[in-house]
């Protein structure tokens, strides 16, 4: 497989440090949550970023795939909901994700095909696919 674009952010300091694009349009403070015994405040944290990314990424895909098929879908919006886990089978942590999607101007059936086949499609679902719990609502 060829790659088509590459990016690189450099992390150092871990939940503490700093997370910095090579362009430098990201350039962000890591703050741990007081929920995992860190301090809270002013910075993101890696579940922030990641919510970020696949939010984005499944939105574009649902909206290709509804111009592909003339959908009439007049808008799209997604959350993503990151949950920081406490895994149970290895004594670790790992992350779920639930993806509030709202698709307007088609019907609740052809709105959950729409999402069904973004899911299918999107890179960031294609990465996660069995090994984190992804739960796809339509709101």
């Amino acid at each position: 497989m060829s790659a088509i674009f590459t990016t690189s952010v450099l992390a150092t300091g871990a939940r503490e440090g700093r997370v910095v694009s090579e362009d430098n349009i990201i350039d962000f403070q890591l703050v741990s949550p007081k929920e995992l015994g860190g301090p809270g405040g002013e910075g993101t944290n890696p579940e922030q970023l990641f919510a970020a990314g696949y939010s984005a990424c499944f939105d574009g895909m649902l909206n290709a795939i509804a111009r592909k098929e003339k959908a009439g879908v007049t808008s799209t919006s997604v959350k993503a909901d990151v949950s920081f886990l406490k895994d149970e089978a290895d004594n670790g942590f790992k992350i779920g994700v639930v993806l509030n999607v709202s698709v307007n101007g088609v019907d609740e059936e052809k709105a959950r095909e729409l999402v069904d086949k973004a899911h299918q499609a999107c890179p960031y679902s294609k990465a996660t696919r069995g090994n984190i719990d992804v739960e796809l609502k339509l709101i």
